[in-house]
């Protein structure tokens, strides 16, 4: 069982940014596929990126070119970290991880709690 703990949200202005974090408790966190989805109110879930245990990226186009997702698999830990916030980037942020990519973004393996993030313009 992997256990997901995200930290790093928060509220800031438009135009700002802040790095969201996610700690695993597993140590074979290096062979997981890894990913943001975030949800705001009323609206669908959203995959915002994804990191495979080779660390090819992805991102939605929605975000491309503002945020980076990156792992530090020493510290069992992936990132996000967001430019350029505006304030339909207001969601709440989850961490997934999943054994491969196809899996993370069909149905991820294991979720984190989430982390709010509110952007005010």
């Amino acid at each position: 069982q992997v256990q997901l703990v995200e930290s790093g949200g928060g509220l800031v202005q438009a135009g700002g940014s802040l790095r969201l974090s996610c700690a695993a408790s597993e140590r074979t966190f290096g062979g997981y596929a890894m990913g943001w989805f975030r949800q705001a109110p009323g609206k669908q879930r959203e995959l915002v990126a994804t990191i495979s245990s080779g660390g090819s990226t992805n991102y939605a186009d929605s975000v491309k070119g503002r945020f980076t997702i990156s792992r530090d698999n020493a510290k069992n830990t992936v990132y996000l970290q967001m430019n350029g916030l505006n304030p339909e980037d207001t969601a709440a942020y989850y961490c997934a991880a999943g054994l491969n990519i196809q899996m993370l973004k069909k149905a991820p393996n294991y979720w984190g709690r989430g982390t709010q993030v509110t952007v005010s313009s």
